[in-house]
């Protein structure tokens, strides 16, 4: 069995990573901390887990995540940076779901973080925890980071197009809309469920984290992509992230669907829907599925691309990355058939 520590285990992310590897075959559940809750029932902060675990949440203590196989950081961006040397040192595999090893560049990572990077020399070790894109490198890595939410729907609605380096027409916009779960567990006035109800807003124009996220994974694979532009949107939902992706392509415009489908013909967790499709978050909430439909009329193509926000992008692929790096099927433990309705 591999010994799981989870470091941030309250918040939203924290517990679907509680839900899915409490029910893994191959996993034993260690250790969960919590800087606010420790000494309290895991199960008294997320009801669904009762009688499924009796563990307490605990402080974070170094000595027993070390014993770990692997340790999951469900925390704020900057907690990981500052612990993970240390569990790397005593042979612990790490997958960080928060931002801390997503950037190479320091200094890129300093100007949208607002702070230094603590351990600069593991950004270009750290491997980008897309396994669609990355799966041999996330199977012999020590330290994935997990991509984030709109990184993901995003990506791998692009992904076929980019990596064919078609010829692309003016700018790439991404105009992605997020469920409510996906800013967190805190308390807030603008996410109050009076503020938030029958309303739809965007939010962090030209100014979101997961931006330069976005366009360092599209410029590694190819420089098609000249110009992204990337609106988020909160929209009243529990969980869901929905991506319609605007572009014209040139040269290549006849082989759009064909590269679709040969490109994810034999991913488990990508369900390309057939022409004229529409999908919804609703067809992927609680799976680690993310489902894509492909329009094309001329040069102009309309990608959508949907997935859960907590699953496949954060606990789910997270939870698949693990399976990668410790040699296991990737769908262990992911099996689960989307809630309808």
């Amino acid at each position: 069995m591999i010994s799981v520590g989870v470091v941030g285990g309250s918040g939203y992310t924290g517990g679907e990573l509680l839900r899915l590897l409490l029910k893994h075959p191959s996993v034993k559940l260690s250790a969960v901390t919590s800087r606010t809750l420790a000494g309290t029932l895991i199960s008294e902060s997320f009801p669904n887990l009762r009688g499924v675990t009796d563990l307490e949440f605990a402080s974070v203590d170094l000595t027993l995540l070390g014993k770990c196989d692997v340790v999951f950081f469900a925390t704020p961006n900057g907690v990981a940076m500052k612990l993970v040397p240390e569990l790397l040192e005593a042979g612990v595999k790490v997958v960080d779901l928060a931002a801390d090893f997503r950037l190479k560049d320091p200094a890129v990572w300093e100007k949208w973080y607002g702070q230094a990077h603590t351990c600069p020399e593991l950004l270009e070790e750290a491997v980008y925890g897309l396994p669609e894109l990355n799966r041999v490198a996330i199977s012999a890595a020590r330290l994935v980071a997990a991509p984030g939410c709109y990184p993901t729907a995003v990506t791998l609605g692009l992904l076929p197009i980019v990596e064919a380096g078609l010829d692309l027409m003016g700018p790439v916009i991404a105009d992605t809309k997020s469920g409510v779960s996906g800013a967190g567990r805190n308390a807030s006035v603008d996410l109050l469920f009076c503020e938030v109800t029958e309303s739809l807003h965007a939010y962090n124009v030209f100014g979101h984290r997961h931006q330069p996220e976005i366009s360092q994974t599209l410029a590694s694979l190819s420089d098609s992509v000249e110009e992204l532009v990337f609106v988020p949107h909160l929209v009243p939902m529990l969980r869901g992230i929905h991506a319609t992706l605007y572009l014209r392509v040139g040269d290549g415009s006849e082989m759009v669907r064909g590269l679709y489908e040969q490109r994810y013909r034999s991913e488990p967790f990508v369900d390309l829907l057939p022409s004229g499709a529409h999908p919804r978050t609703r067809n992927v909430r609680g799976s680690n599925l993310n489902q894509i439909a492909v329009h094309q009329q001329g040069s102009q193509v309309i990608v959508l691309s949907v997935i859960d926000n907590l699953m496949k992008g954060a606990a789910g692929q997270a939870v698949q990355c693990m399976n990668l790096m410790f040699g296991l099927d990737e769908s262990l433990g992911l099996a689960a058939v989307a809630q309808l309705p």
